[in-house]
């Protein structure tokens, strides 16, 4: 994986008048294949019909719009730049309910490096009031039946799985509904001058 994938055509043709509209966009962190598949299918057997569009993953800034997409992505790029890779641990379960119809797992290990990651993220071109404090998770189960909810909180409470992180996504929700990964951002990469003209770290 390149320090910085290329924005896709679309994105890179949507900058000037579409831009001055504003872009809904959100920063997740991606799991590897194998959890995220897992979990995917816990998620639909609580029948989430969430599941089959939305993989498994941690929320770094949830739908914010953006005036300035080029202001945006280099924000976003330098968080990534100072942010070292760390290690996540999933673990138990917990609810939102009777605030929000929701079961999550437990974020533990990379819990701090994710609120961090959060507050730089949230300033700036994406800065904005938040109508609760965040707080990292992973969904398995929303807006199902209470007995679905039940089910999963119970069904998970001794679920667990520990990774490493060393990158997190950028992505537009577009004019579908439908949320788009613009681009991917490794930790600690090198500033866009160490950059050859494809995207990638030049060699020292």
């Amino acid at each position: 994986m390149s320090s910085v994938s290329k924005v896709t055509a679309k994105a890179a043709t949507s900058n000037g008048q579409a831009r001055s509209e504003g872009i809904s966009i959100g920063v997740i962190l991606r799991f590897p294949a194998d959890i995220a598949e897992e979990l995917q299918r816990w998620r639909a057997s609580f029948g989430d019909p969430m599941a089959a569009v939305v993989p498994a993953h941690i929320t770094l800034v949830t739908t914010t719009m953006t005036q300035d997409w080029d202001a945006t992505c280099a924000h976003v790029r330098d968080v990534a730049r100072r942010q070292e890779p760390f290690t996540v641990t999933i673990a138990g379960t917990g609810s939102f309910r009777p605030v929000s119809p929701v079961v999550f797992l437990n974020v533990e290990d990379g819990f701090g490096e994710c609120v961090n990651l959060h507050r730089q993220l949230q300033s700036g071109p994406l800065e904005r009031e938040l109508p609760f404090d965040y707080h990292p998770h992973v969904t398995v189960a929303h807006d199902v039946a209470p007995e679905s909810l039940d089910e999963a909180e119970t069904v998970l409470k001794n679920y667990s799985a520990t990774f490493p992180v060393a990158s997190m996504g950028l992505y537009e929700h577009d004019d579908n509904g439908i949320w788009q990964l613009r681009e991917e951002l490794d930790f600690g990469s090198k500033p866009d001058d160490d950059r050859g003209q494809d995207g990638t770290a030049s060699a020292r």
